[in-house]
């Protein structure tokens, strides 16, 4: 008796439900099936009278076709006009309310953010948006048509274009730099088609302006048009504009816990809730700009290739999965075939006295000292550094998984912290005080204990220890920032990957004379 029941109860409601449903439906399409009426009662241009969908439609289409090679994401843009029916929902919900006008204003002020205002077409806009409210301007229905195609597709593509430079940055870092592996979103189809479900267009355009207090304090310096000691205007705003780019850039830290190293600052940092819990001095890979990292290079196109040296450290998120107390040290080819093979040749006692053995094929060579390093293939032998107080890697290192096979590690020679420029290793990233950072990633307890006493030893042996709760580690180049005075720090360009990325970003700018009159 109960199915029955359910049948004569649920049947009725889905006929309603199905019958309501229809009529929105219905009565969506009349609303704009009335496009004309709609048009002629908010311009009181009589041309408008005459419009119809159907005939937008057509135009719509043809304009789409001409406006594809002006167009930034024309395959989205098509697809969204085509699947609405070309319902203009820009001109019909955000012109007369001001909202195009408004839009436009914020366009007009992407300076501020250190972009060209000119890259979305704010002066057009405002043109076409005049037309509309001036009930003599547009004087045929196909000019009607045009001009409601032309700012549909114009707003929509220039709102697309402002909302991705501010939510995601005009460069993705992972196509400008030869060794980048920092997880990044960049926009999609999905991101990109919200603009048109706005219905706030202020509440939107306000919430896209990034809110990190970097980027705040670098906006108002820009703004400002301030110049830092010991630099030239010009070079002031180069350091701002290209770091503003890299806090668009959707790649920063989402745990509450986690290392960052600062390449250019040669600092490590334990962030803990926005704070930093501990920070020390590393050393990092050699660089291409060492030597004139303070230099303002020439600008052209022959800087938007990144070609990195040899030992820079890679840009870089991971996790921290272990440790290796009293690591061996498996010696990279290109450091033994370029140092330890020539030190060895010098010296036949060499690899003794620095606790280096020698392997071919797997197995151990018993005495090295007798072969001919000057003339033995560079392939043929690998060789490990046992543990001990020579041993580069020092008493500890820190393993995550990347594709540079780099790591963090404690190093015997101290007198690298002592220096100014301390882009001195081979790639890895040399700690001052790692047994610190073990205690922050272990805590107190048995573990760290046997961490310290293992790295006490006299007579080591290599222990690997997991880390019961992986932590985050993320390795940045940042040369322009707020400390927790306010007061900007600025950092040589070690690697020069602010040459690269100011070149590709170069033809997005605000000019000088844009700059001047924020």
């Amino acid at each position: 008796m109960i199915r029955p029941y359910i049948k004569r109860v649920a049947l009725p409601m889905l006929f309603f439900i199905f019958c309501a449903l229809t009529l929105t439906i219905q009565s969506c399409k009349k609303k704009r099936s009335d496009l004309g009426k709609q048009l002629y009662s908010k311009t009181q241009n009589k041309i408008f009278k005459d419009a119809t969908s159907e005939g937008l439609a057509e135009v719509f289409r043809k304009v789409l076709i001409e406006e594809r090679a002006r167009v930034n994401n024309p395959k989205l843009i098509n697809a969204f006009y085509k699947k609405n029916n070309y319902d203009p929902v820009f001109v019909m919900d955000h012109i007369f309310n001001g909202d195009v006008d408004l839009t436009a204003n914020y366009f007009e002020k992407a300076g501020e953010h250190g972009l060209d205002p000119k890259m979305f077409k704010a002066d057009q806009i405002k043109a076409l948006v005049d037309k509309f409210q001036n009930k003599n301007a547009i004087k045929t229905l196909d000019e009607a048509y045009r001009d409601i195609a032309e700012l549909e597709i114009l707003t929509a593509n220039s709102l697309i274009n402002y909302s991705n430079a501010l939510q995601y940055g005009i460069v993705s870092p992972r196509k400008i730099y030869a060794r980048y592996y920092t997880t990044t979103q960049r926009p999609d189809s999905l991101s990109m088609s919200k603009i048109f479900y706005i219905k706030n267009m202020k509440l939107y355009l306000d919430s896209i302006q990034p809110k990190d207090p970097q980027y705040l304090m670098l906006q108002k310096a820009l703004i400002g048009g301030g110049q830092a000691k010991g630099l030239s205007k010009e070079e002031t705003m180069r350091y701002i504009v290209v770091n503003m780019e890299r806090l668009r850039w959707k790649n920063k830290p989402n745990q509450s816990e986690y290392i960052i190293v600062n390449i250019p600052d040669y600092r490590l940092d334990v962030m803990q809730n926005g704070k930093s819990i501990l920070n020390m001095k590393v050393v990092v890979g050699e660089g291409r700009n060492m030597d004139n990292a303070n230099t303002l290079v020439e600008y052209d196109e022959g800087n938007k290739k990144d070609r990195p040296f040899s030992r820079e450290t890679p840009q870089l998120n991971s996790m921290i999965h272990s440790v290796q107390v009293n690591p061996v040290w498996n010696i990279p080819k290109s450091i033994a075939s370029k140092e330890i093979m020539v030190e060895a040749a010098q010296d036949p006692y060499y690899l003794d006295n620095k606790n280096i053995d020698v392997y071919e094929n797997g197995k151990k060579v018993e005495d090295p000292e007798t072969i001919d390093w000057d003339t033995v293939s560079k392939d043929k032998y690998e060789f490990k550094q046992r543990p001990g107080e020579d041993n580069s890697l020092g008493k500890i290192k820190f393993l995550f998984n990347n594709r540079s096979s780099v790591y963090l590690h404690d190093t015997p020679a101290k007198s690298g912290f002592s220096q100014k420029m301390r882009a001195l290793s081979h790639g890895c990233v040399r700690l001052s005080d790692p047994q610190a950072l073990a205690k922050v990633i272990f805590g107190e307890g048995p573990t760290y204990d046997k961490i310290a006493m293992a790295m006490s030893e006299d007579n080591p042996e290599p222990t690997t220890i997991p880390v019961r709760k992986k932590m985050p580690i993320y390795i940045t180049y940042v040369t322009c920032w707020a400390d927790s005075t306010g007061t900007l720090q600025y950092r040589p360009d070690v690697y020069g990957l602010d040459v690269v990325l100011y070149q590709h970003l170069q033809k997005f700018l605000a000019t000088n004379d844009q700059l001047a009159a924020l």
